[in-house]
């Protein structure tokens, strides 16, 4: 029986190697797998093609198919503290920060190319490969830092999501926020990984509400442009400050052990050419890449436009005393109109459901991987207790902390020094799995994104250690 490779199946039958390895990936198209190469027999194609084209069009592979962990950790990163971390920044400088939305984004996509590439090559998490190539004693101080911060995130984030609840109808505060606590812990212990991962990637849709928001309050789109272009920088304290905690929501430890699992469980989910990975990780790859330019580019648009709607709106109208994100929608009330007021308030609950799980959920895979506990959203509750019992703690700690009254921007500050100081550690340690050919092969990172790497870790290590010296007087 004769065979095809992918590149002559395309020159002789018009199908692109990204629409036969789509159809091997949905068991459509047998493929023939010899000396680590892709065929497909005459017999397999002729019986796909001679579908109908309705039962062709059913299985059609799209850019949006594509489309998973790198979107969903693009939208998680703007969660309600982050939103609240740029309407301060955009109430108190205007649009003198709007150009890190630019220029950060290289970087992050560098960083959460690096973290996909390693769950996509060694087919585990983050903490599970540092661990094997570096041991436990060097990351369990990561570990332990990057869980206190998250779950302070989560406490923050509930009373945020609560909060703007409030500002659309009447409910008790610590009533509304046990049941979202509630809520967000069914869905992610008893919902299917396959099912769960849509629920959020549609959540995604929410941070479009931003956008809107700042098309409705009609900015000064030329000064935009100037900003953007142009940088401006203050070497003061209260600016160097305001650049850390935009860089620290913005590139943030728990995007990078997130991202990283979810690349595996997505894997297992679909059951990709399970006994040819290797096979199939330049497809996967690929199809990651896109992924992750287009969640990061997500995320640093809703950055931008979130900084524009504050900054037109109430930084213009000397309202510079922002300190989170449903300060920000009751000011914008007055000023830009009822549709600004409610979209943005929306966009606080919607981006909410989707970031406190993630936060969970890579606080649970770091632990899990570290202890080398059975894990994964993909398994039932009673095969992974240690790793659902994080996510439990997790999101039971993050409610506490709004009974007890402890103030959620503080300890939003607390949280951005903690990330502040462990991700350009974090970082130097990713990088170096990603370049180092014994863990990853032929596939270590490509130049741009190691030269990428060193400017991030270069950058918020440098920013950190300026801020520091200028809090103790000695810059």
């Amino acid at each position: 029986m004769k065979r095809y490779t992918l590149k002559e199946i395309e020159r002789i039958f018009k199908l692109s190697p990204k629409k036969v390895y789509f159809l091997i990936k949905k068991d459509l198209i047998e493929p023939v797998i010899e000396d680590e190469k892709i065929f497909i027999t005459e017999e397999e194609i002729k019986r796909y093609l001679g579908l109908s084209l309705e039962d062709r069009g059913k299985h059609h592979t799209s850019f949006l198919k594509t489309l998973g962990p790198g979107v969903i950790t693009g939208a998680s990163d703007d969660d309600p503290s982050g939103i609240g971390t740029y309407s301060t920044v955009g109430s108190r400088y205007g649009l003198s920060l709007a150009w890190l939305a630019l220029y950060l984004l290289p970087m992050m996509t560098a960083v959460q190319e690096t973290c996909a590439r390693i769950g996509i090559v060694t087919e585990r998490g983050l903490s599970g490969s540092m661990n094997k190539r570096y041991g436990k004693k060097v990351i369990i101080l990561l570990v332990c830092l990057l869980v206190v911060a998250n779950t302070i995130n989560i406490g923050a984030d509930i009373g945020a999501m609560v909060a703007s609840f409030q500002l659309l109808l009447p409910i008790n505060f610590y009533f509304g926020a046990t049941i979202l606590t509630l809520i967000i812990l069914y869905l992610e212990i008893k919902v299917s990984y396959h099912r769960y991962a849509k629920i959020l990637k549609w959540l995604t849709i929410t941070l479009f509400a931003y956008i809107l928001t700042a098309i409705i309050v009609h900015p000064n789109w030329s000064e935009v442009a100037r900003s953007l272009v142009f940088p401006t920088v203050h070497f003061n304290k209260e600016y160097i400050a305001a650049m850390v905690a935009v860089m620290g929501t913005t590139i943030s430890p728990y995007l990078f052990f997130w991202q990283t699992s979810e690349e595996v469980e997505d894997e297992r989910d679909k059951k990709i050419l399970a006994d040819h990975h290797k096979v199939a990780i330049k497809h996967e790859i690929s199809d990651m890449r896109k992924d992750t330019f287009v969640g990061m580019s997500y995320a640093n648009i809703v950055f931008l436009f979130i900084v524009i709607t504050t900054a037109s709106v109430l930084f213009s109208h000397g309202i510079n005393n922002i300190e989170s994100a449903e300060q920000a929608a009751m000011a914008l009330k007055p000023l830009a109109g009822d549709a600004a007021y409610l979209l943005f308030t929306l966009g606080i609950f919607g981006v909410g459901l989707l970031a406190v799980p993630v936060l969970a959920g890579s606080s649970a895979y770091a632990v899990a991987e570290l202890f080398k506990w059975h894990e994964g959203l993909y398994r039932k509750y009673s095969h992974a207790k240690g790793f659902y019992g994080i996510i439990i703690i997790s999101l039971l700690v993050g409610l506490a902390m709004n009974f007890l009254g402890i103030n959620p921007i503080k300890a939003l500050y607390l949280a951005a020094i903690v990330n502040g100081v462990t991700a350009p550690v974090l970082l130097f340690y990713i990088f170096r799995l990603g370049r180092d050919k014994q863990i990853m092969g032929d596939f270590v990172n490509p130049r741009w994104v190691n030269i990428f790497g060193s400017i991030t870790i270069l950058l918020m290590g440098g920013a950190a250690i300026t801020l520091l010296l200028m809090t103790f007087g000695l810059l």
